[in-house]
């Protein structure tokens, strides 16, 4: 049996709860449609039910499962159309967190940035898909950190999730790699110099060739869509 980990209180049970289950969908060891239960988290994680159920909630929030009264809980299917419809939203919070980083960030947040675009130029020059995925999440988080908005952090918080897993499907049939790591770091090297005009533009760039990526999607093979690992 597989057992989290955590300090004590019950919001460090939740989150340690959530983050464990999240990762399970994003990367299909739970794929869409899957049945899952409270009791079956419950022995897997050895974690009690209130945390495993208050983080069950908030993946519902996010749209990575479905709560079926009396049925139980399914994770979410993947649907393109669905998330084109995120990337619109997704495009207006980017761009204004974007800029509001690029305003607002410390100096410590600044070399961070600098050290997560060349982190990111490293990961384009060698394909390197699991830097860019650990990379890609640093980065979301410390722009949201960043834009010192408590309301843009809980929209994009939102997104988040269903963004990663539908990454991670299709990733392999689609992506140019290489390309998309450079659209970040000039996000971010645009975020660490300040220059708020450009790194507007840059959040731009990078969420034109994810609404790209996800239009291929659209051509992408059936057996995208199932269970794969990474390379």
């Amino acid at each position: 049996m597989e057992h989290i980990k955590t300090s004590t209180g019950s919001a460090s049970l939740t989150n340690a709860a959530y983050r464990e289950i999240e990762e399970r969908i994003v990367t299909l060891r739970l794929p869409p449609g899957e049945l899952i239960s409270e009791g079956m988290l419950v022995e897997t994680l050895g974690i009690g039910r209130t945390p495993v159920r208050e983080a069950l909630q908030q993946l519902a929030r996010e749209g990575l499962i479905v709560i079926m009264p009396r049925r139980g809980v399914a994770v979410s299917e993947i649907d393109v159309e669905r998330q084109l419809q995120l990337i619109k939203v997704r495009r207006e919070l980017e761009r204004l967190m974007t800029r509001l980083a690029a305003e607002q960030s410390t100096k410590t947040e600044r070399t961070r940035f600098m050290d997560i675009a060349r982190g990111m130029r490293r990961a384009a020059r060698h394909k390197d898909d699991v830097a860019f995925m650990r990379l890609d999440l640093e980065l979301n988080l410390l722009v949201s950190a960043a834009s010192r908005n408590e309301f843009a952090q809980r929209a994009m918080a939102l997104m988040h999730g269903l963004s990663r897993r539908f990454w991670y499907v299709h990733y392999k049939q689609v992506l140019d790699l290489p390309y998309c790591a450079r659209l970040h770091a000039e996000q971010a090297e645009a975020i660490a110099a300040g220059k708020v005009r450009d790194a507007g533009r840059a959040s731009d760039h990078l969420i034109d060739y994810i609404e790209e990526f996800t239009r291929a999607a659209l051509d992408a093979p059936p057996s995208a869509m199932t269970k794969s690992d990474p390379a």
